[in-house]
C-alpha cells in the first residue's frame, strides 16, 4: 500500500500578518498600507484589516497613517536575544566545564539580588545542591562574596540588611564584621574561595568577571578530597575567560 504524505495546515491570515510584520520591520521609519501591501503581494483591503488588528494588539504602531513595530513586537525580538544570548552563555560554560573537569557556574548581581544564571555540570562532576536559597546566603558561598565584594558599600549593607549572615554550616563566616573584613580584602580580581561555608564537603572559587554594567562572577566547585585542585582550576578558568576575542562581557537583561 503506497505511503501518503499529510501537507500541514497552514493558517493564511497568520502567514499574511507575518509577512507584514517583516515588511514593516525592514522599514526603519516605518511604512503606509499601500506600500507594505506592494510589498507583501496583497490585496490593499486585506492588508488594511490585517493591519488594523496588528495594531489592536499591540504589535504595531500607527502615525499619520505609517506604521511602525509596536510594544508587542519588540518584546518577541527581546525574548529572541535573551535566548540567544543564555544559549552562547551555556555553551562557553558547557566548553570550560569539559577543559577544566569541574562544574563551572555564573551569576550577576542583579536588582539587588544574586542571580544564579547558568551551571554547567556533568553526572562525574556534579553542581553543587542548592539546598538553601542561594539568593539569601549570597555571605556563605563564593559566588556570593564574590559579587559582595563588587559592590558599593551602602549597596552591600543594604544586602546583608535584607539577607543578614547566619551560619548555615559549621565553617560558615559567623558575623557581619568578620564578612565585611574579608570582603573588603578580597576585592580585586579574585580568587574568592570558600572551604565547606555552603555545603559540607565541598570546596568553591570564583572570580569577578565583565559583563555589561552588572556585578558578575564565574565560579567552580571540587569535592573536599580533591582541594590540590581548586585553585589550579579557577586559574585555568580565568585563563579560559581571557582567551576569548577581546574582553568577555556579556549583556544580559533578567
Amino acid at each position: 500500500m503506497a505511503s501518503t504524505t499529510t501537507a500541514p495546515t497552514l493558517i493564511g491570515s497568520v502567514q499574511r500578518a507575518l509577512r507584514l510584520l517583516e515588511a514593516v520591520g525592514s522599514h526603519e521609519g516605518g511604512a503606509p498600507a499601500k506600500q507594505l501591501a506592494r510589498e507583501t503581494g496583497l490585496p490593499l483591503p486585506t492588508a488594511y484589516h490585517l493591519l488594523r488588528t496588528l495594531t489592536h494588539e499591540g504589535y504595531l504602531l500607527r502615525h499619520r497613517g505609517v506604521f511602525t513595530l509596536g510594544e508587542a513586537a519588540h518584546r518577541l525580538a527581546g525574548a529572541g536575544t535573551l535566548q540567544n544570548r543564555r544559549t552562547k552563555i551555556e555553551d562557553c560554560l558547557a566548553r570550560w566545564r569539559d577543559a577544566i573537569g569541574a562544574p563551572v557556574y555564573f551569576a550577576v548581581y542583579h536588582d539587588g539580588e544574586i542571580e544564579l544564571v547558568a551551571v554547567s555540570d556533568t553526572p562525574a562532576a556534579p553542581a553543587v545542591d542548592e539546598w538553601a536559597d542561594f539568593r539569601a546566603t549570597g555571605h556563605a558561598h563564593a559566588i556570593g562574596q564574590c559579587l559582595l565584594s563588587q559592590l558599593g558599600d551602602r549597596e552591600r549593607r543594604d544586602h546583608l540588611e535584607r539577607h543578614p549572615v547566619q551560619a548555615i554550616t559549621p565553617y560558615t563566616v559567623r558575623d557581619h564584621r568578620t564578612l565585611l573584613e574579608r570582603l573588603d580584602r578580597g576585592t580585586g580580581e579574585g580568587p574568592h574561595v570558600e572551604r565547606q561555608e555552603y555545603a559540607l564537603g565541598t570546596l568553591c572559587a570564583a572570580i569577578p568577571i565583565i559583563a555589561g554594567t552588572a556585578a558578575a562572577a564565574m565560579a567552580i566547585s571540587v569535592p573536599l578530597h580533591a582541594e590540590d585542585r581548586l585553585l589550579p582550576a579557577i586559574e585555568q578558568l580565568r585563563s579560559e575567560v581571557g582567551a576569548l576575542p577581546g574582553s568577555l562581557t556579556f549583556s544580559i537583561s533578567i
